[in-house]
């Protein structure tokens, strides 16, 4: 019965706080209003979800979010310090190519998203068979040290995340 209501409760949970941060309100109206859309989109996508992904370690989930929330507070003074005191030509932009241990669709895609939310990088390709992503720097004097950055940071613990 639950896994016919609520296939997914995580994401169900997850639209009912973005609906509520996005309104801006936790009225009754609001949060009824989310939990309908929690309740009423993860029934519609369930075709599309055929192996729900299994977190193997769902504490290094915050552990995880902490890390990134750190990195994007961190990542957007650099940028801001980039903008206004490097000199254009100063800058070493780069394309790093990531090899990834991860195989999990959802695990490459929190990846891409977390590389596109941290201010200075962008995710830009992953590779046909899924084993390496193209990532963009804005400023990266060492690439090299970006790559094993991403992968000890981000990729090591998605691993653990999701298996």
């Amino acid at each position: 019965m639950r896994a016919r209501f609520l296939p997914h409760p995580i994401l169900s949970l997850t639209l009912l706080i973005t609906w509520l941060l996005l309104v801006n309100s936790v009225s009754l109206n609001s949060i009824v209003f989310g939990a309908i859309l929690g309740v009423v989109i993860p029934m519609i996508t369930q075709p599309y979800w055929p192996d729900i992904p299994k977190l193997r370690s769902p504490g290094t989930v915050i552990g995880y979010i902490l890390v990134v929330l750190y990195d994007i507070v961190m990542a957007n003074i650099q940028v801001a310090l980039i903008v206004l005191f490097k000199r254009r030509q100063d800058l070493q932009p780069a394309w790093v190519c990531v090899p990834l241990e991860i195989r999990s669709p959802e695990a490459i895609t929190v990846l891409a998203g977390t590389i596109t939310l941290t201010p200075g990088t962008v995710s830009c390709d992953l590779a046909q068979d899924g084993h390496a992503i193209l990532v963009h720097c804005l400023h990266a004097p060492d690439p090299d040290g970006v790559r094993d950055d991403i992968k000890s940071r981000y990729e090591a613990r998605l691993k653990e995340i999701f298996g």
